[in-house]
């Protein structure tokens, strides 16, 4: 059974609703990326930053897996499939993928300053005074800016088993996340699934120049024909 590898990040949920920073009227207009999604700024204002991933967490309890997510966990029928992803949204799981790697973290989560006390919270709020079983200000469970990337090297294992690889979703502009590709074993078939120009970082990857769903949608009829 061939082993599927996708790699995806903010464009794989932008079309169930989740906003990124990115996309035109996106977080970036709201926020400053630094102040809600570094070390630093929770360190200068943990309230703001309480407040912002407690709305995201109200948005995630409103929106649906798509159509691209759902795609990718019905590909587990006939392949070994890995979801690699820099999402901290649980609509992988929902849609029923079994095998999802969060690089950055879950949203429904929550942990002490040392995030070695890790607890599921769902879509509950956070609230300033909150505490871990330390003592410690409960927190997200996020990797921000500014602190390790505790799966990559997991990550990297995964990619080095990988038959296809398909990027969804993610200019891999992010590192250490954008470095996983090249982890992929040589010469095999690459795809990136995304609307936009991009400058490939592999002389093999294979654009399909279109949002997530429809890529997907494009990507399942060449896996089903083996047009690979």
């Amino acid at each position: 059974m061939k082993h599927i590898v996708f790699l995806s990040g903010a464009g794989m949920s932008a079309e169930s609703g989740i906003s990124t920073f990115r996309d035109s009227n996106g977080l970036w207009e709201q926020y400053d990326v630094m102040d809600v999604a570094s070390i630093e700024g929770w360190r200068r204002n943990p309230h703001l930053m309480l407040k912002f991933y407690n709305e995201r967490r109200a948005q995630l309890n409103e929106v649906e897996p798509n159509e691209g997510h759902r795609i990718i966990a019905a590909l587990e029928k006939d392949f070994k499939v890995s979801v690699i992803t820099q999402n901290v949204d649980n609509l992988h799981e929902r849609a029923g993928s079994s095998h999802v790697v969060h690089l950055h973290g879950e949203l429904t989560k929550a942990c002490n300053e040392s995030k070695t006390q890790v607890y599921e919270i769902g879509v509950k709020p956070i609230h300033p005074g909150d505490k871990a079983e330390d003592g410690s200000q409960l927190r997200p469970f996020i990797v921000w800016f500014g602190e390790a990337v505790p799966l990559i090297e997991k990550a990297a294992k995964i990619i080095s088993t990988a038959d296809i690889v398909v990027i969804i979703g993610t200019s891999m502009q992010v590192y250490p996340a954008a470095g996983l590709i090249h982890y992929a074993p040589k010469n095999i078939p690459v795809f990136l699934i995304d609307p936009n120009p991009i400058s490939p970082v592999m002389s093999n990857i294979r654009i399909i120049r279109e949002k997530a769903v429809a890529g997907m949608k494009i990507l399942e009829k060449k896996l089903k024909s083996a047009e690979l």
